[in-house]
C-alpha cells in the first residue's frame, strides 16, 4: 500500500496547548502534517489493516520510542482483537549488526503469529530490513510493517513497506512521537525542524 505524498508547504494549528505563534513557527517552520490529516490516514489505516487480517492471529509490534503514539492510535484503529508487544531498535542511521540485542524485550510468541511491524519512519531502510530478518528467523506465520512515514529519496536498501501513512521529503521531522534530542514527541502534529541552533537556545 503506498502512502500519500504530502506538500511540504502545508501549514497548520492545533487544538490543544501547541498553538501555532510566530515563535512556534519559528523554530518548528511549516508543519508538514496537521493533527487532523494524522488521525485520518490512521483511521484509514486502521480499517485496511481490520480487512487485511480478519481471522488472523494478529501480533503488532512497536518499534519504540518514535512508534509510540502512532502505534497507539493504530491499535484503537484496528477493529480486531489482537496481542500487542515492544522492542528498542536504535539504528541512528547506521549499518546494523550482530551485536544489537534487538529482540530482548519481546513478551509474546512470534512463531506462528501474523506480525505486523510498526514504525515511526522509514528511510535508509536498514532497520527494517535487519527486524525482517532477525523475525523471520522465528517463522512466523506472516510478517509485514505499517510505517508512519516514508522518505523514499533516503533508502539505502531495498525494502517492502507494506502499509505507509504519508511519502514525505528528506527533511528532518519532529512530532507525534519523533524527537530531536529525546523532546517534541509530544508535538500532536508533524513539522519540520529547519533552525537547530534556536531550538537548543530553547533547551
Amino acid at each position: 500500500m503506498s502512502g500519500f505524498a504530502c506538500d511540504p508547504t502545508l501549514r497548520g494549528v492545533s487544538d490543544c496547548f501547541w498553538r501555532k505563534t510566530s515563535r512556534v513557527d519559528e523554530i518548528f517552520g511549516k508543519p508538514i502534517l496537521t493533527q487532523e490529516e494524522v488521525r485520518t490516514r490512521v483511521r484509514e489505516l486502521g480499517r485496511q489493516i481490520t480487512l487485511d487480517y480478519a481471522q488472523k492471529d494478529l501480533l503488532m509490534i512497536g518499534i519504540l520510542k518514535g512508534a509510540f503514539a502512532f502505534y497507539a492510535d493504530l491499535a484503537r484503529a484496528i477493529g480486531l482483537p489482537l496481542r500487542v508487544d515492544f522492542l528498542v531498535a536504535s539504528s541512528n542511521d547506521k549499518k546494523m549488526t550482530e551485536d544489537m540485542n534487538l529482540l530482548s524485550a519481546l513478551t509474546e510468541e512470534v512463531t506462528g503469529r501474523d506480525v505486523l511491524l510498526v514504525e515511526d519512519i522509514v528511510d535508509s531502510g536498514r532497520t527494517v530490513q535487519y527486524l525482517k530478518q532477525m523475525f523471520g528467523r522465528r517463522q512466523p506465520k506472516s510478517l509485514k510493517v505499517c510505517a508512519l512515514l516514508n522518505k523514499p529519496e533516503r533508502r539505502a536498501v531495498e525494502v517492502t513497506v507494506d502499509y505507509v501513512g504519508f511519502d514525505i521529503p528528506n527533511k528532518f521531522v519532529i512530532g507525534y512521537g519523533l524527537d530531536y534530542q529525546q523532546k517534541y514527541r509530544n508535538l500532536p502534529y508533524l513539522a519540520v525542524l529547519e533552525q537547530v541552533d534556536k531550538v537548543e537556545e530553547e533547551s
